[in-house]
């Protein structure tokens, strides 16, 4: 059996942008810009970035909802590209959505909504559902009877649940889960992470998460992949790299994580400035206009995305001479300012010597 459920290889989504009234202006936005990574079975990769960086297009990407600009995409080794391709991944990949407000059909009893992938795809009879309908339903917490009931009926957090059964509905293999808990009270969210992973458990399922909250991604994730304008600047176990960050822009999402202990809040401040615009991106590293430890050669060539251990790879210039993590606030300008100095020519030695 092939351990690895999904191959993405060089995906790519660019949106060409049309000139103003008077026809000037135009380019093109690069939503996603080259995203490779893979899942194994019975695995959860989280991808984690701010709003604005590429994970919900990615993962319209892993669906097919878009058409990709450019790269592959294999599931269980057959790579998606024909119509029967594209059917038979419609079964074996579902998705749970961000809103659950949005998410379910108003106009249909919760049992119906669920019911619904299995009709499409010619699963059953109309009694077969039905029970199925029932027996998802208790899965996630909710009765049976809540089939006849609409959607208005339960709060978010229910409605969630709702979606998770509809998804389960054709018996997946991979469910992509996009920003599943963004919406929801804090409490709740706690709950719907752990109903997800109860099920992960009991059908061997594979997720990919997508989250800008990595609070909820080290309770979900087994592997995390951290995007920035549309591209994989780190991947890594979720303890190797809640643990040791090898990308500056890594340690700044961690450092917007609120930490209960006061003494480490704040020890690493999170990078100043604007995202820089998709359509625009900065030559060189794509970070480099944000990032503290920002040298020339950041504003100059393009970090490829390289492996630094098994498992692990950043695409930093400086990835293995970064100082410790939470080291760095609180030293002075002058520290500091040697250190990015003893950086660069670390760098430099290391890429002479080759």
């Amino acid at each position: 059996m092939n351990t690895t459920l999904l191959e993405v290889e060089g995906l790519a989504k660019h949106y060409p942008v049309k000139g103003g009234l008077l026809g000037g202006g135009g380019g093109t936005v690069r939503a996603v810009d080259g995203v490779s990574f893979a899942i194994a079975r019975g695995e959860t990769l989280a991808l984690v970035g701010e709003s604005g960086c590429g994970k919900s297009t990615t993962a319209r990407l892993v669906l097919r909802l878009i058409e990709p600009t450019a790269g592959t995409v294999h599931f269980d080794g057959v790579p998606v590209t024909g119509a029967a391709e594209l059917r038979a991944l419609r079964r074996r990949v579902q998705v749970v959505f961000q809103d659950p407000y949005a998410s379910l059909n108003p106009r249909l009893r919760v049992g119906e909504t669920i019911a619904e992938p299995m009709e499409v795809h010619g699963i059953g009879d109309a009694a077969s559902r039905a029970a199925r309908v029932q027996e998802l339903l208790r899965l996630v917490g909710l009765a049976p009877f809540h089939a006849q009931r609409y959607p208005h009926e339960f709060s978010g957090g229910q409605r969630q649940r709702i979606g998770i059964a509809r998804a389960l509905a054709v018996q997946p293999e991979l469910v992509v889960c996009d920003e599943p808990v963004s919406a929801l009270d804090v409490s709740i969210q706690a709950q719907v992470v752990n109903l997800l992973k109860d099920l992960q458990g009991r059908f061997g399922l594979s997720y990919l998460f997508i989250a800008h909250d990595l609070a909820v991604v080290r309770h979900m994730a087994d592997r995390v992949a951290v995007m920035y304008l549309g591209q994989i600047v780190e991947t890594a176990p979720k303890r190797t790299l809640f643990a040791d960050p090898r990308h500056p822009y890594t340690r700044a999402l961690l450092a917007a994580i609120p930490h209960p202990d006061p003494r480490r809040r704040g020890r690493v401040t999170p990078p100043g400035g604007d995202v820089p615009s998709p359509m625009n991106p900065p030559p060189g590293c794509r970070f480099h206009t944000r990032c503290p430890f920002v040298q020339p050669i950041c504003r100059e060539q393009v970090p490829p995305l390289r492996e630094l251990a098994p498992g692990r790879a950043s695409a930093c210039h400086f990835a293995e001479d970064l100082p410790a993590h939470e080291t760095v606030a609180g030293e002075g300008i002058a520290p500091l300012a040697a250190r990015r100095l003893a950086l660069y020519a670390a760098a430099k030695e290391r890429r002479a010597t080759g």
